[in-house]
């Protein structure tokens, strides 16, 4: 069974696909964080952003594997476990430009099915996961919420890491980002077709979470 979780920045999608993977003892799948090792590695050969056919190199000859065994799994860097590098500031916006790279995400889509193939009951999250990427997913969430109150827990998220963050700013980047993310040409956020769409503003994780496993509780049965 695959499970999609869709959804713009700062939604929580990550925190709640992994509670849904341990919930149903599936695997988690963070496909965001793909983006951002081809972004990391980028950074590191010094590889121009604005340079598409570059960026795509660097994609296609670097490794980017997961170590299924660790809880959440670890993304593995040509071999390198690279997970607390992936959030850094470099990173984040770095990854936004990697990611409107057609050729980058036809690679990245075709490893992630890979993935699902091998690994079977699988927790996938993205922005493109159900629209595109696993289309006849049995279960395709959107998680939303309003973006206030995702500006105010990803600045709880950046103040927990001791990173300084302001309310107002990181709201206008979520702002920026919603509308690079709908706009792109290839992979554009959207509600997946028959998706269900769960708005987590006035919800704990833990209810999200909830309703999600019973959604899938029904669809197994």
């Amino acid at each position: 069974m695959i499970i999609t979780i869709d959804g713009p920045a700062g939604t929580g999608k990550s925190s709640v696909a992994q509670a849904v993977a341990a919930a149903m003892q599936f695997d988690f799948l963070d496909t965001g964080a793909m983006y951002r090792a081809v972004a990391l590695e980028a950074l590191r050969r010094q590889t121009p952003l604005d340079d598409a056919r570059q960026l795509a190199f660097v994609a296609r000859h670097c490794r980017i594997e997961f170590d299924f065994a660790a809880r959440p799994p670890a993304l593995l860097l040509n071999g390198e476990n690279v997970g607390p590098l992936l959030r850094g500031e470099q990173v984040t916006p770095a990854s936004s430009q990697v990611a409107q790279v057609p050729a980058i995400r036809q690679l990245l889509v075709a490893q992630q099915r890979d993935i699902a193939r091998q690994r079977g009951n699988l927790v996938s999250e993205g922005r493109d996961q159900g629209s595109v990427v696993f289309p006849d997913a049995q279960l395709k969430i959107y998680l939303d919420a309003a973006p206030a109150q995702r500006a105010r827990r990803r600045v709880k998220q950046l103040r927990a890491r001791g990173e300084r963050a302001v309310v107002n700013e990181v709201l206008a980047q979520i702002q920026q980002r919603d509308r690079r993310d709908a706009a792109r040409a290839v992979g554009p956020l959207v509600v997946p077709q028959g998706a269900v769409i769960v708005d987590s503003t006035s919800l704990t994780e833990e209810q999200v979470v909830a309703k999600i496993v019973a959604l899938a509780g029904a669809e197994k049965t």
